[in-house]
């Protein structure tokens, strides 16, 4: 399915790229118990820190990254059918983060591509996307679902930058895991991150963040010293 994009590009000044569980929605500790609780019904007992450590990655690759190499793999697909169902009982308590629908429509108004580039099944992303309530302001949503290969591949970066056609050079990339900053690496893309999800600032730096901020609010107060604000700055 070819991701979601609206509207021109012809006057954009560039694109800001969001990852959306743990960026924008507080839920990247929802989806580490999710994972926990669908390992335990499959009987493999992973600890809690080690799943929030790859939370961010796709699904496929969190379980291949977290289980042993040697098991039965016909048995992933069930592991990954049980987190999106006890994820999916979450969807009504999803909430965004402080400054997140602020931070978007600040870009948005500010004549940028606002994409949202997320490793989460469709679905999911679909009900994030009701925490945020701001669809009016997102030109372009990716998941899962839009690329061959999840992140830290580059590949549902791509789409997104595909569905706004806007370059890399001409984009920032804002996430929250170690993941997000490997993916932007990848392209030459400048990236942002926020330690909202869980992970420290010399993490998302160490990875290749560029600066690294609190969360949406702390991102969207010191805006235009940020390399958002650079895309800003440029002409019309």
């Amino acid at each position: 399915m070819a991701p979601q994009s609206h509207g021109p590009a012809t006057w954009w000044r560039g694109a800001v790229l969001f990852d959306v569980d743990g960026t924008l929605v507080d839920s990247a500790y929802v989806h580490t118990l999710a994972w926990w609780q669908a390992f335990r019904q499959h009987q493999h007992d992973v600890p809690m820190a080690a799943i929030h450590w790859c939370v961010g990655m796709g699904g496929d690759r969190l379980v291949d990254a977290l289980l042993p190499a040697g098991r039965d793999r016909d048995a992933d697909a069930a592991i990954l059918a049980s987190h999106a169902a006890i994820f999916a009982m979450s969807w009504p308590s999803l909430r965004a983060f402080d400054g997140a629908k602020d931070l978007l429509a600040q870009c948005h108004a500010g004549g940028l591509a606002v994409a949202l580039a997320s490793s989460a099944r469709r679905e999911d992303l679909a009900a994030n996307r009701k925490a945020l309530a701001a669809d009016a302001l997102i030109h372009a949503a990716t998941s899962s679902n839009d690329a061959q290969e999840s992140k830290p591949a580059p590949d549902i970066l791509v789409a997104a930058l595909e569905a706004v056609r806007v370059p890399a050079a001409g984009a920032v990339f804002v996430g929250d895991a170690v993941w997000d900053m490997k993916a932007a690496a990848a392209l030459g893309m400048p990236a942002i991150g926020v330690t909202c999800g869980g992970r420290s600032a010399a993490e998302l730096l160490e990875a290749g963040a560029g600066e690294v901020y609190a969360g949406p609010r702390d991102l969207l107060d010191n805006l235009q010293a940020s390399a958002i604000g650079k895309l800003l700055a440029l002409p019309a």
